[in-house]
């Protein structure tokens, strides 16, 4: 491995978890990539977390939602992290 784009080549076909801007999270198979590391993801599930503050109590209430997409583009300007499967051995 020579460049930082490699980790993200040996993770073809396997499943990543992408951390976004705006408190989306993204688990999916990379199917492809470009240098700009826009995305193409399959069977993806997507989980966005919200906090909103209640006016009577005035706690925080924290909220996910989550959804399953067959196949999404993810721009690279809005992606913050990608970790590769765990590899052992």
């Amino acid at each position: 491995m020579e460049e930082p784009l490699d980790l993200i080549r040996l993770s073809i076909d396997e499943r990543v978890y992408v951390k976004c801007r705006g408190d989306r999270e993204l688990r999916g198979v990379l199917h492809a990539y470009d240098q700009h590391l826009n995305m193409i993801l399959g069977q993806v599930e997507e989980t966005v977390t919200s906090t909103e503050i209640d006016e009577e109590t005035d706690e925080q209430i924290t909220k996910k939602a989550t959804r399953k997409i067959g196949m999404l583009f993810v721009r690279g300007d809005i992606i913050v992290l990608v970790s590769p499967p765990l590899r052992t051995g």
